[in-house]
């Protein structure tokens, strides 16, 4: 059982009764802290909910911004629903939801239990975060917003900066409608509050456990309608965005993506769009966007994020027969002042920049570049830096694009643009032989520079599933492979499969929820009770299970997390030299809730097909079995 509280229902729907005082962790690269955190959202603000029943909002509508933070409570311990906070005093009753849309204000319901007056008090404290690695800089947006409060129906206050406050007398056995936030046109609150809890229900899917239901609503409660490039970002959040202030890398929306295309098709569409929007018009997309929404591409340089573009893309039109949304013009980011172009197009500019550009390096692989999937691939591998960005070549990035080509050809050739699914599908089996030759027996190797080979001696997981899911791996191969995984990678890991080993000395073992997604799925294809028991040890439940006293993992986690071997198991990597830290805000990361989602979907047999159609379907709603 957890030492924060439990979870149970409320409005028909997962919640978590926090019950817990303090407990002191450390961010590693800031104060120590005893503030344990939950974002909750819609498809446009951000509520961030704390153990102690203070709240804050956040807006990336414009720029990643703080409206207001740790404000807006006196109310006690929290109940946390996948939208709302609920908190209980003697007086009655306090509910702060995110309505369901693009609603940029917290709709708060106050029932009175006792006559009394009723105070809603907010301090309004804007913050902007971009680019912030070391001490918290604690800048104004270079624009104020205004925020507003009101008594709905009766009195609104409104500031950039300062205290809102409204008193207003209500009656024993009566409702006080309340909003904050940027406030628009007027409402009728009690059917808007009604209206959005049913139809948060209806949208949900639910799975073996509530767990499904509730990585859903926090995966979408992490969009953000744009109001610089279109459509919706879904920033991975965490540490990389609510603390050192940026949206990256540009994998991790179209990644967490994924899932919503089997239940909010729209909204994946509507992040594939804004995604593809980040680029220029040679097709290539920056690893990030600054904390003002600018291309940010000083410190990496990755050769893998057209492919999620193409997969995103392959995989909507599987799923949705929507052929018709590629030929709708997307833009460019506004830098490059360039004309829109169909969303086919812009697609296939990208995998010519992946052909071309990104090209191919030693031993005929897709080239690393300073990057790959894994930031520090080159830093780890001990190869030359500089030999590796010129002539490196990526065995994973080889693996994964065998896979996403053929099923980005077979969108391609419903398209009409046979010239580019033909290309693909002989670039894939081009790759897809060569991953073939990095079989060493044990394991698949990591990558290749002049003269070098990295991961001939120790596994690099993140390359083994992508070899099996591309067909690289013979079935020996592959049921010996995951024996293997079994026997060092994931033995005795409650949170599932570590991604090196052995541990290299003097590092963490990490446990990767995107790696381990497609162990699961790769697994699912020959060992399926090894598949399933990974999908569990992924799980939040299996955290509070292995670290019942670590808040990280209760309701919401990272990208990463420390394997038991670690200094701090369950908890999260650091790099303090670097000034940077998932620790320093180690929940609210979206790969904690789209990837035991998409690996759930897997498991069910959900994927798209090198034809461009789907294995099956599941509802877009209701249960997923």
């Amino acid at each position: 059982m957890s030492a924060f509280g439990e979870w149970t229902t409320a409005e028909g729907l997962p919640a978590f009764d926090y019950r817990a005082g303090p407990t002191p962790w450390d961010p590693i690269i800031d104060p120590p802290s005893a503030t344990h955190r939950v974002h909750l959202g819609n498809r446009r603000i951000t509520l961030a909910a704390d153990g102690d029943g203070l709240l804050g909002l956040w807006d990336e509508h414009l720029g990643g911004r703080w409206l207001a933070e740790r404000t807006g409570g006196g109310y006690g311990k929290p109940l946390l629903g996948p939208t709302f906070a609920r908190l209980t005093s003697e007086h009655g009753t306090r509910t702060v939801l995110c309505p369901e849309g693009d609603v940029p204000w917290v709709l708060i319901r106050v029932d009175v239990s006792a006559g009394t007056d009723v105070t809603e008090e907010w301090l309004v404290r804007q913050r902007e975060v971009d680019l912030e690695f070391g001490p918290v800089h604690g800048d104004a947006p270079p624009e104020l917003a205004v925020v507003a409060l009101e008594h709905i129906g009766g009195e609104r206050v409104d500031t950039t900066d300062g205290p809102l406050k409204i008193t207003v007398a209500v009656g024993s056995g009566t409702t006080a409608w309340f909003r904050f936030g940027l406030l628009d046109g007027p409402i009728d609150p009690e059917p808007l509050y009604t209206n959005s809890l049913a139809a948060l229900r209806e949208r949900l899917p639910t799975g073996r456990t509530p767990e499904i239901s509730w990585h859903v609503a926090l995966l979408t409660g992490g969009a953000c309608a744009d109001g610089v490039l279109g459509g919706h970002t879904l920033n991975q959040g965490g540490a990389y965005s609510f603390r050192h202030g940026f949206n990256g890398a540009a994998r991790d929306p179209l990644q967490h993506a994924l899932p919503l295309v089997h239940c909010e098709p729209d909204l994946a569409l509507s992040v594939l769009r804004n995604t593809c929007a980040w680029g220029s018009p040679d097709g290539d997309l920056p690893y990030a966007l600054d904390g003002r929404k600018q291309p940010w591409t000083q410190v990496f340089r990755p050769s893998d994020l057209n492919l999620w573009a193409l997969w995103l893309a392959a995989e909507y039109a599987a799923a949705t027969g929507d052929l018709e949304a590629f030929g709708r013009p997307v833009r460019y980011h506004p830098g490059h002042d360039a004309e829109p172009v169909p969303l086919a197009e812009n697609l296939r500019r990208q995998f010519r920049f992946f052909a071309d550009v990104v090209g191919t390096g030693e031993h005929g692989h897709v080239r690393i570049l300073n990057a790959d999937w894994n930031d520090l691939a080159i830093r780890e591998s001990g190869v030359d830096r500089e030999v590796m960005v010129e002539r490196g070549g990526s065995v994973l990035n080889s693996a994964m694009a065998a896979w996403v080509l053929p099923v980005y050809a077979g969108l391609a050739d419903r398209l009409g643009d046979t010239a580019t699914a033909q290309e693909a599908r002989e670039r894939a089996e081009a790759l897809r032989t060569l991953v073939t030759g990095e079989w060493n027996g044990r394991w698949f190797r990591r990558a290749h520079g002049p003269g070098s080979v990295v991961g001939d001696g120790d596994l690099w997981l993140e390359v083994q599933p992508w070899a099996i899911l591309c067909g690289a791996a013979t079935p020996d191969q592959a049921r010996g492979l995951l024996a293997t995984i079994d026997d060092t990678c994931r033995a005795g890991s409650p949170l599932g499969a570590r991604h090196r080993w052995p541990v290299a000395v003097g590092t963490q073992g990490q446990v990767w929820a995107s790696v381990n997604m497609t162990l699961i799925w790769a697994a699912s294809r020959y060992d399926p009770e090894l598949a399933w028991d990974e999908w569990h040890r992924m799980t939040l439940h299996a955290h509070t299970a292995a670290y019942p006293d670590v808040w990280t993992g209760t309701l919401s986690g990272p990208d990463c997390y420390l394997a038991p071997e670690s200094d701090r198991p369950g908890e999260t990597w650091a790099l303090p030299e670097s000034g940077l830290a998932m620790q320093a805000y180690p929940v609210a990361n979206l790969h904690s809730h789209s990837q035991p989602v998409l690996a759930y979907l897997r498991l069910l047999g959900v994927e798209p097909l090198p034809d461009g159609t789907p294995t099956r379907a599941v509802p877009r709603s209701g249960e997923w079995a």
